[in-house]
């Protein structure tokens, strides 16, 4: 079964033409990693996923169900809310920025959303929220505050944070690219954990090394297209556009 499949989906701001036919497969288990200079549409395509943005055009599956159908703006699949937001609970997302609850502890934080839109008990709510906090490695700071973590300590809760909600797929958008350099492994090591247990996940990345050690699948994406679809091995070792290649060659020799 296909986790996502997007046929020729196209957003416009605009006279601005953002994402341009963009047609992708993730298989369930894969790790699909989005490459590509800054502009060039990766963002956009994974907040278009789960609804951040609204497609212009185009369709979009979450397992098989259709969720978008979209002409000239408008979905033409017609399900309910109640149902578009249950295909819509089955993604997780972690954004750049952690958007952490400032006045809430970590173990607050975890809970919130399992007891609030999935109407979780407490107590199971709290034991989930633990575990997972263990599983990013920070049991020791369940009742501390956000301000006094470290950004790569926020981000691993923001981690658990989504996976509390028990999804089925994980959306990533640069999750570390607001990090020091020194935090960055830290969180990269809880994404391959996920990885190895068969999260299927597709992440807009600048971390060239994760996404030729973990990706299943790498998507270079230039000017709202996917130029290029490779495994690690052919995109890194044998890219077949020039501008796949000239990235390549300018991102790895910064490394």
């Amino acid at each position: 079964m296909s986790m996502i499949k997007t046929e020729n989906i196209c957003k416009n701001f605009g006279d601005l033409k953002v994402l341009k036919n963009i047609s992708l497969t993730v298989e369930a288990g894969e790790v699909v990693c989005i490459i590509g200079p800054s502009g060039g549409g990766k963002s956009t395509f994974l907040r278009s996923l789960n609804h951040l943005e609204k497609i212009t055009s185009g369709k979009i599956y979450i397992e098989d169900e259709l969720l978008d159908d979209r002409k000239k703006g408008v979905n033409q699949t017609h399900l309910s809310l109640k149902d578009k937001n249950q295909i819509l609970l089955r993604m997780g997302m972690v954004f750049q920025r952690f958007n952490l609850f400032p006045h809430k502890t970590v173990l607050e934080n975890v809970m919130i959303a399992p007891i609030n839109v999935k109407k979780m008990a407490k107590g199971e709510a709290e034991q989930t929220a633990r575990d997972l906090i263990k599983r990013v490695g920070l049991e020791d700071k369940m009742d501390v505050y956000p301000a006094k973590l470290s950004g790569g300590q926020q981000q691993r809760v923001a981690i658990a944070r989504a996976l509390a909600m028990q999804p089925d797929i994980m959306l990533f958008d640069e999750p570390t690219s607001a990090l020091d350099p020194e935090l960055v492994g830290e969180v990269l090591a809880v994404m391959q954990d996920l990885a190895k247990e068969g999260m299927t996940m597709i992440v807009v990345t600048h971390e060239m090394n994760f996404a030729r050690d973990v990706a299943d699948k790498v998507v270079f994406m230039y000017d709202g297209t996917i130029l290029e679809e490779a495994t690690p091995q052919e995109m890194f070792t044998n890219p077949k556009h020039e501008r796949t290649k000239g990235f390549l060659q300018t991102v790895l020799n910064e490394v």
